[in-house]
């Protein structure tokens, strides 16, 4: 049996933690170790999703772990949440992508913009994952730009049809429900947005996997068509208005990632030093040489310095002090550091660093996907810019 892992923590911080909060971490770790390393290889390499994980995620409260209890949820603080996310992408970032959808762009705008009927009827479902949804606001000309929206959804009778082509969809082709952001007034018009509650089994709504992926293979994207998707009144998610709505969304997805990436960096920088101290090469092991003990340094060093701003992230979003400008700074700082790292442990492990049996490329990959979605680095970087400036750049 493999050594369980254990974490990364050079400067103490299990002492800034509750029992509670070190006792999730260590569930959640140990079962990454049982049942997500054994089986993501092969899932990676098959270019599928493990879903046979789902009902233990819900089992084990993975799914919208910082909604309220009386929904179903585990109602957890956020850095328990945040330790869930970071844990799971130390697996894959697959896999953290899956519960991060379904918690934050799928239950979130739920609970935070829906109806009392909407939130009875979906969240315990989707927190125990009976069902699974996806969140469907980019389009293929619109990413960056997501006010630019052409996704509509029009009045007609009691209800509202839409017509629109979403891209990049986590979940989409699984999904048994997704919340579609589309245009209800003048295309160009942001304040006009609106989120809908769509079961993906409604006629004229097809997805079909995205093809062609080098990154996150072990995840399911998709395609979204909606062609005439008529949909009741009930369907419309009263309290959203505006691009503020998706946006906020993100911001709660984004800061799952800051935490996620960590995971990642830790996974690569355990192999690398593992493998720095059991490969011979030279008459000695390569970790006594000083070209590997710089990159080895340099890694626990971002990875050590990524920890404390997750961690004070999360203690500010309990407080309710959090705002989106300090998100961003959070996930593309700690985005950068884990592509850094994983990047770094590829290297040191050579020609070995190529082989699936080994999780340093895997990662790498997959953190190209994480760099780019939920806002992009550029992106990130613009909105700091104008944090400091007051100056909008885009």
């Amino acid at each position: 049996m493999a050594p369980r892992f254990q974490g990364v923590d050079f400067y103490a911080l299990d002492a800034l933690l509750s029992d509670e909060e070190r006792m999730i971490r260590e569930t959640v770790r140990e079962w990454v170790d049982d049942r997500v390393l054994p089986v993501i290889e092969e899932a990676y390499i098959g270019r599928h999703f493990p879903e046979e994980l789902i009902p233990e995620m819900g089992e084990l409260g993975m799914l919208g772990a910082n909604l309220p209890e009386e929904y179903g949820c585990a109602e957890l603080n956020n850095v328990a949440y945040g330790l869930i996310m970071q844990e799971l992408e130390r697996g894959d970032s697959g896999v953290r992508s899956f519960a991060s959808v379904q918690g934050a762009l799928v239950m979130y705008p739920i609970h935070a913009f829906g109806s009392e009927e909407h939130r009875r009827e979906w969240l315990p479902q989707l927190a125990s994952g009976a069902k699974i949804g996806c969140f469907g606001l980019t389009e293929p000309d619109y990413g960056s730009n997501p006010g630019g929206m052409i996704t509509t959804a029009r009045r007609s009778g009691d209800g509202w049809v839409l017509n629109g082509t979403k891209m990049w969809i986590t979940n989409g082709s699984m999904a048994d429900v997704a919340i579609i952001w589309a245009q209800t007034g003048e295309i160009g018009d942001a304040s006009s947005i609106r989120g809908f509650v769509v079961p993906t089994d409604t006629p004229g709504f097809t997805a079909r996997d995205q093809k062609g992926k080098l990154s996150l293979l072990a995840s399911d994207t998709s395609e979204l068509h909606l062609e005439d998707v008529e949909v009741p009144e009930s369907a419309l998610l009263p309290g959203s208005g505006g691009l503020k709505s998706p946006l906020m969304c993100l911001t709660q997805a984004r800061y799952g990632i800051a935490w996620g990436a960590i995971g990642a960096a830790m996974a690569c920088y355990a192999e690398a030093l593992s493998y720095a101290g059991a490969r011979v090469m030279f008459d000695g092991p390569i970790g006594g040489k000083q070209i590997q003990q710089v990159r080895l340094a340099d890694m626990l060093t971002g990875i050590t310095q990524a920890q404390l701003v997750a961690w004070r992230l999360g203690r500010l979003k309990d407080e309710g002090a959090m705002t989106p400008q300090q998100v961003s700074l959070a996930k593309r700082a700690n985005v950068n550091m884990a592509c850094e790292v994983a990047r770094e442990a590829r290297r040191l492990l050579g020609g070995n660093g190529i082989l699936v049996e080994y999780s340093a490329m895997r990662h790498m990959a997959n953190l190209e996907s994480v760099y780019t979605y939920e806002g992009t680095d550029d992106i990130h970087a613009l909105i700091l810019g104008q944090a400091v400036t007051g100056i909008a750049a885009y």
